[in-house]
């Protein structure tokens, strides 16, 4: 017996014809299963590249960008205190102007060496030698000292001098130290692909650029 041929005309053929063709029960469950999986994976994927990405893009403590932080570190600091004798005792205002404002930017870029260092876990002394992160930079250290830093000798002359001559020492110490921190960023600058350090690396060489010509036109001032 046919009972398509029997049944009601209200009630089309085509609806028995979809009725077949919908996946078995056991189809569906499996398919809800195997999206469930997947999403699960994705997950998981997701986060363990949240854990290990920081991990794989840290600089680690060999890397330039460690040295860098560390040395300019030190770098800086000089800086910082010339500028504040220069701001202390200097006789041209536009000089204890400039001493201040080169004090005060770098002891700022001290700091962001500084958290660096700590969110790389890094310490803020490493085992490799002073500068030999940077090509030649074992080479070019003199009596300890890195390109452009003044010497023990010319700080203490800094220190005890007096009137116009402080004015001349500072702007004749800073302008070497500028051009030796330049050559530093410029090598940081080919070494590294960190986003955040070569942005910074940038910023800063631009600044000391734009001293360096303040530096120089203060010279014609003061006498050299």
């Amino acid at each position: 017996m046919s009972l398509a041929v029997d049944s009601p005309p209200d009630q089309p053929v085509e609806a028995e014809v979809t009725a077949t063709t919908a996946p078995p029960p056991a189809a569906r469950r499996w398919g809800t299963v195997a999206l469930a999986v997947a999403i699960a994976v994705g997950m998981l994927l997701g986060y363990a590249a949240g854990w290990l990405t920081p991990t794989v893009t840290r600089p680690g403590d060999a890397s330039p960008e460690a040295g860098f932080a560390r040395e300019m570190t030190t770098h800086h600091a000089q800086a910082v205190e010339m500028g504040l004798e220069a701001f202390a005792r200097a006789t041209n205002p536009g000089v204890r102007t400039l001493g201040v404002d080169i004090a005060t930017g770098q002891q700022g870029e001290i700091g962001m060496f500084q958290t660096w260092l700590r969110e790389w876990h890094l310490d803020a002394t490493g085992a490799q030698p002073p500068m030999a992160w940077m090509p030649g930079g074992t080479a070019a250290m003199v009596d300890g000292l890195m390109p452009g830093m003044a010497t023990p000798a010319e700080m203490d002359q800094l220190r005890n001098a007096k009137g116009v001559e402080v004015d001349r020492l500072f702007l004749r110490l800073m302008i070497q130290h500028h051009l030796g921190g330049i050559h530093m960023l410029d090598a940081i600058l080919a070494k590294t692909d960190n986003s955040e350090v070569l942005q910074a690396s940038r910023r800063m060489k631009n600044v000391q650029q734009t001293e360096l010509n303040e530096l120089r036109g203060l010279q014609e001032q003061v006498g050299s």
